[in-house]
């Protein structure tokens, strides 16, 4: 067990204190309405029972403060997109993504990005959601996330069959786009994108296989004469990446330290500046991870980065302090109060 630094008694306390609204019943949750009403909420995938708030803070690479049960393998929601960041940096390093403003449907062919509206996005659009993507994936329309206020989740008016900027010059926060980003990253590597999670980011970097990333039960294509599972990058319609805190503070350390693990350059480190630089039309996004230079979270530093997913399920990257910080199943309202307090004890 972890001793915790007396300085950061009082973090470890707030959070503690502040647990997510989030039930431990996941599936009826979504199933309520909270993301979408019917029938735009229904389930495609596994979504199992939540547990206890958790988590824990790195500072300098050591573990300086726990609480909970940090191997609780638990559902990430929209976390994982940062995660897709990632195996774009791979999928980049590796010459299958060569140009991030190149059309997308030069090198996947699979109908998606033919039409007038889609034909214009590139893989830079997809990555800071500006691609205006048009169309249905597995069963969803992006229509069901236009207008879609992160936080007005459960009460914001979304859905609205709004005209359709042109790619590159809209922000939206849309899962069906994001899913789409997904799908393109499995046509380029040929392969299910966790095996590619797995042995490119996570083996590396020492973290475990304690994880699933779940795809949706209608998520499969045929590439090469292989049925592939497509994976989302949320849980929105259920299923979507299972993990602990401890490989979420691992992959954090690793975009803290530009993509390097103990000499080995496992994300190149170009890869990491790009993503963590702010998208013109939104200050507070990059490739899929968000920022703090805008002050989106009141109390965290400027240089803080973040994987959200909804529920409470924060990875904090404070550079500047050399932390990180994971927090499982905390009151989304706490995430600041949280960074300052850590930031006042070991800054």
């Amino acid at each position: 067990m972890t001793q915790t630094d007396p300085r950061l008694a009082d973090s470890v306390a707030y959070a503690e204190a502040h647990e997510s609204p989030f039930p431990r019943d996941l599936l009826a949750h979504l199933e309520s309405g909270h993301f979408d009403p019917p029938p735009h909420n229904a389930v495609l995938g596994p979504v199992f029972p939540r547990g206890a708030p958790n988590g824990l803070v790195l500072h300098r690479g050591q573990r300086v403060a726990a609480w909970g049960d940090t191997r609780q393998a638990d559902m990430t929601f929209s976390a994982a997109k940062s995660y897709l960041s990632l195996l774009a940096g791979i999928a980049h390093a590796d010459g299958l993504l060569p140009d991030l403003d190149e059309p997308v449907r030069a090198r996947v062919r699979d109908g998606g990005f033919e039409s007038d509206q889609n034909s214009e996005i590139t893989w830079r659009h997809l990555l800071t959601n500006t691609s205006e993507w048009e169309g249905e994936l597995f069963g969803k329309s992006d229509r069901i996330d236009r207008g879609r206020d992160l936080a007005r989740e459960a009460a914001a008016r979304k859905g609205m069959d709004r005209p359709l900027a042109r790619p590159g010059t809209y922000w939206e926060y849309n899962d069906v786009r994001v899913n789409r980003l997904s799908l393109s990253l499995l046509h380029l590597f040929r392969r299910p994108l966790p095996e590619v999670f797995a042995e490119r980011i996570l083996d590396p970097i020492g973290g475990s296989r304690d994880w699933v990333w779940y795809p949706y039960d209608n998520a499969w294509v045929e590439i090469d004469g292989r049925r592939l599972p497509s994976v989302p990058g949320g849980t929105h319609w259920g299923a979507g990446l299972r993990i602990h805190a401890e490989d979420q503070a691992r992959i954090g350390q690793l975009v803290l330290q530009n993509g390097a693990w103990e000499g080995r350059q496992v994300v190149p480190a170009e890869w990491i500046r790009q993503s963590l630089a702010p998208c013109p039309l939104n200050p507070s996004y990059g490739f899929l991870w968000w920022l703090n230079g805008a002050n989106r979270w009141p109390g965290a530093p400027a240089d803080s980065v973040f994987a959200m997913g909804a529920g409470g399920n924060v990875t904090w990257i404070w550079p500047a302090g050399q932390v990180v910080a994971v927090l499982r199943w905390v009151d989304p309202e706490a995430v600041g109060p949280f960074c300052a307090k850590v930031a006042a004890a070991l800054g």
